[in-house]
C-alpha cells in the first residue's frame, strides 16, 4: 500500500508535462534514510522529438524555463542542451503541491546510445545506481542490462582478488563520479556511501544477473552471506572484462596498424591488468570531467544566472554540512 502511495505521488508531476517515452525518479529523494524533506525530487524524462516537445511544454508551462529561454524558443532549448551541454536540458525549482521537483529532458535516441556506448557516460552513469522507472515504453531497463554488466566489469578491474559486496557497488556507484568536479566542492563527501547504504537491496537486485553470469564462466567466486567475494586476477579474466567494456573505453588502449591491404585499422592489446585498469581510471575520469564541465556550462546558460546561483548554493550547503559534521 504505501509503495502504491510512493508510487503515485511519483508520477503525479506528470499530469503537467506532455507525453513522455520514458521517465525515471533518482537521486536521494528515493533513499530510505534520506531525511532531508526539501530536498528536490529528480525526474530524466526521454522524448522522441525535444524540439516539439519543448514547444509543447512551453506553451502549458512556460514558467518552468528562465525568461531568457522561453523568449528563445525550444529550437534553441534543444541547441543549448546538444551543443553545449550532453543533451539534457535541466528545469530545476518546479514547485508540484508540496514539493519542489528538477526535471531533465533527452531524446530517446541520445539516451540509448549513451546506455549503450558511454559515448557521454552521463545518463549511462545515473542508470548504473538506482532509479525508479515510472514509464519505460522503449524497453530501456532490459538495454540497460548491457549498461549494468559494462559497470561490473569495470568495477571488477579496478577492484583487488578479494573484496566485500559493499565495496562491489560503491565501486560501480563511483564510476559516474571519477573526475566530475563537483565532487571538490559541491557534493556531500559521504554521497557514495550514502548512496550504497540506503539503496543496498536495490544494487543487489540490479547486478545479481551480472555477478551470476560471471561466476559461471569462472571469473568470480560468490560468497556466502558475510563473507568476501574473490576474483580471477588473471590475465585471461582482465582481457573478458576489458572487452566487456563500451568502445569509447577500448579505444584509449587502441594501436593502429596497416592490416596490409593500406587500411589502417585500431587494434587493442592487453598486457596486464594494471595497464586494463589504467585505461579505465583515465578513461573514465576524462569523460566524466567533459560531460560534468559541459553539463555545468548548459545548465548556468539555460537557467540563468540566478536559478543557477541557487542550485550551486543548496548543493555547496549540503557538501559543506557532510564535511564538517
Amino acid at each position: 500500500m504505501e509503495e502504491h502511495r510512493r508510487r503515485a505521488e511519483l508520477v503525479g508531476p506528470l499530469e503537467l508535462l506532455p507525453a513522455v517515452d520514458f521517465c525515471c525518479v533518482y537521486g536521494s529523494s528515493l533513499l530510505p534514510n534520506n531525511s532531508d524533506k526539501t530536498s528536490m525530487v529528480d525526474y530524466i524524462l526521454g522524448v522522441a522529438d525535444p524540439i516539439q516537445w519543448h514547444s509543447e511544454n512551453l506553451e502549458r508551462n512556460r514558467h518552468h524555463y528562465s525568461k531568457w529561454m522561453g523568449r528563445l524558443g525550444p529550437t534553441a532549448i534543444n541547441w543549448v542542451a546538444d551543443r553545449i551541454g550532453v543533451g539534457v536540458h535541466f528545469n530545476p525549482f518546479v514547485e508540484w503541491k508540496d514539493k519542489m521537483i528538477k526535471y531533465g529532458v533527452v531524446q530517446m535516441h541520445h539516451l540509448a546510445m549513451d546506455v549503450l556506448t558511454w559515448d557521454r557516460f552521463y545518463l549511462s552513469g545515473r542508470l548504473q545506481k538506482p532509479v525508479q522507472v515510472l514509464i519505460d515504453n522503449w524497453d530501456i531497463q532490459k538495454v540497460n542490462l548491457i549498461n549494468l554488466k559494462a559497470a561490473t566489469s569495470a568495477s571488477l578491474l579496478l577492484l583487488p582478488a578479494k573484496f566485500s559486496e559493499e565495496d562491489l557497488y560503491a565501486k560501480i556507484c563511483s564510476l559516474s563520479y571519477m573526475g566530475d568536479l563537483r565532487m571538490l566542492f559541491a557534493e556531500d563527501k559521504n554521497k557514495v556511501k550514502n548512496i550504497v547504504r540506503g539503496s543496498f537491496t536495490s544494487f543487489q537486485s540490479m547486478y545479481k544477473a551480472s555477478l551470476q553470469e560471471f561466476a559461471a564462466e569462472g571469473l568470480l567466486q560468490i560468497p556466502y552471506a558475510g563473507h568476501e567475494f574473490e576474483q580471477d586476477c588473471g590475465l585471461s579474466a582482465t582481457r573478458n572484462h576489458f572487452f566487456s567494456l563500451p568502445w569509447t573505453i577500448q579505444k584509449r588502449l587502441g594501436m593502429k596498424h596497416d592490416d596490409g591491404s593500406g587500411i589502417t585499422k585500431t587494434q587493442t592489446i592487453i598486457t596486464s591488468r594494471e595497464l586494463a585498469a589504467n585505461c579505465v581510471t583515465k578513461a573514465l575520469r576524462r569523460l566524466v570531467l567533459i560531460s560534468s564541465a559541459r553539463q555545468a556550462m548548459s545548465g548556468l546558460a539555460a537557467t540563468g544566472g540566478v536559478a543557477a546561483a541557487r542550485y550551486l548554493t543548496r548543493k555547496i550547503s549540503k557538501a559543506w554540512k557532510s564535511r564538517t559534521s
